[in-house]
């Protein structure tokens, strides 16, 4: 198994359109979440949403690509883009045989909903023809991987909020496994639209604090009432350790573990006890071969649903044993809210930052901890913390759980 290390990174996000930007609010604890802008949801019970700002499409795609392509494709674009440029790969000569995999749990359901009212409205000749190529989820990674010249592996993965995750692991995996040097993978969505969030509100997923959004994601609170829809990518380039000191690249950190489970439960409650994604993160740990008590950090999935919370803690006692009152724990989901298939991706560019930094960003919002979340999940404030190996959670919809460990490069 070779060496896989991160030499690149790229976000777009609802906390800020470039890694520095997003980095900055999230120590700060600043919510992004705010009411809705893409369309009326005045009708709808849940008004808010932690929506991408003043994310320019022409400066990485041009003009009339930008305005045919979907939200979700100019995003992953963007990250893929500041990623690539990050890791200084060479062009062609590196990029020739670099892949790229990105994660997506939705697609461009808002595209589908526009042109299936034009269908009813307009008839057949008004439909875009466009629509099914930018809607389809492999072309985040297609696309991507033509603005950027990448040659190698190229396909999509979905398994709802954690394909982001997914997609860091299995990328990699073709590296550990020689299959390729270098690969870059990340997540993307893009799917804050009236169907969706009317579907998510008739679940009682969603915090319904359309009054006070700011502090609407609480993950691990015991005022918690529902997640926010939030939007977004990020991308990280991976790469084998020799080749990225050959070419005299900087190592962020290397990617050590890589786990991935299913609950084989129900199609959107976690078991109680946590197992699916307890295993995920044992198995993250072995590849790793780190011992439970060498974590010093976790930025857990925290959604700010109360199952998700209770159960990921239980989760996280069951494998670090004693040692999970020690370790520092957060969600920066407080202040991105909950991006779906991108989150896994974001999350793991934040946990690389808080290993490179020394820093543990907080857990916005989080006010009154829960008592059946007993855990230290750094509330408010950021804390700085040498922090030598890192695990990153993931769950989705149809009990898909997945964990990455990533370990300091000194």
């Amino acid at each position: 198994m070779r060496r896989v290390v991160v030499t690149g990174l790229g976000i777009v996000a609802p906390t800020g359109n470039c890694v520095d930007d997003a980095w900055e609010a999230a120590l700060a604890a600043r919510s992004a979440v705010a009411p809705i802008t893409q369309f009326d949801a005045s009708s709808l019970p849940v008004q808010i949403a932690a929506e991408v700002r003043g994310f320019d499409a022409t400066s990485v795609m041009g003009a009339k690509e930008s305005r045919q392509a979907s939200r979700f494709i100019q995003f992953a674009v963007g990250a893929v883009r500041q990623a690539v440029d990050d890791s200084g790969l060479d062009r062609p000569r590196d990029r020739h045989e670099c892949g790229c995999i990105m994660g997506v749990g939705i697609g461009a359901l808002g595209n589908i909903e526009q042109q299936s009212k034009c269908l009813s409205e307009h008839g057949p000749r008004r439909v875009s023809p466009l629509l099914l190529p930018y809607a389809i989820p492999n072309m985040a990674a297609g696309v991507a991987s033509i603005w950027s010249d990448l040659k190698g592996p190229c396909f999509g993965i979905a398994s709802a909020c954690a394909s982001g995750t997914h997609a860091v692991g299995e990328a990699a995996l073709h590296i550990s496994a020689g299959k390729v040097d270098v690969m870059v993978a990340g997540g993307v969505e893009s799917a804050c639209t009236p169907l969706l969030v009317a579907s998510f509100a008739r679940m009682r997923a969603l915090s319904t604090r359309n009054d006070t959004p700011t502090t609407a994601s609480r993950p691990f609170d015991l005022d918690r009432d529902g997640f926010v829809i939030g939007e977004g990518s990020a991308a990280l380039v991976l790469e084998e350790y020799e080749h990225a000191r050959r070419r005299g690249a900087r190592i962020y950190a290397e990617l050590v573990g890589y786990g991935a489970t299913a609950d084989a439960f129900h199609i959107t409650t976690p078991p109680p006890e946590g197992d699916g994604i307890a295993r995920a993160m044992a198995a993250a740990l072995k590849q790793a071969r780190i011992d439970p008590d060498s974590v010093d950090y976790i930025n857990a999935h925290g959604t700010s649903t109360q199952a998700n919370d209770m159960v990921e803690s239980a989760a996280i006692e069951m494998v670090l044993g004693e040692h999970a009152r020690k370790c520092a724990i957060s969600s920066t989901k407080g202040v991105t809210g909950h991006c779906l298939g991108a989150a896994g991706a974001i999350e793991a560019v934040y946990t690389v930052l808080a290993i490179v930094h020394g820093i543990v960003p907080p857990t916005a919002n989080l006010e009154r901890p829960d008592p059946s979340c007993r855990l230290d999940y750094t509330p408010k404030e950021s804390r700085k913390r040498r922090i030598r190996f890192a695990l990153s959670n993931s769950c989705g919809f149809g009990g898909q759980n997945a964990c990455l460990a990533f370990k300091r490069c000194d």
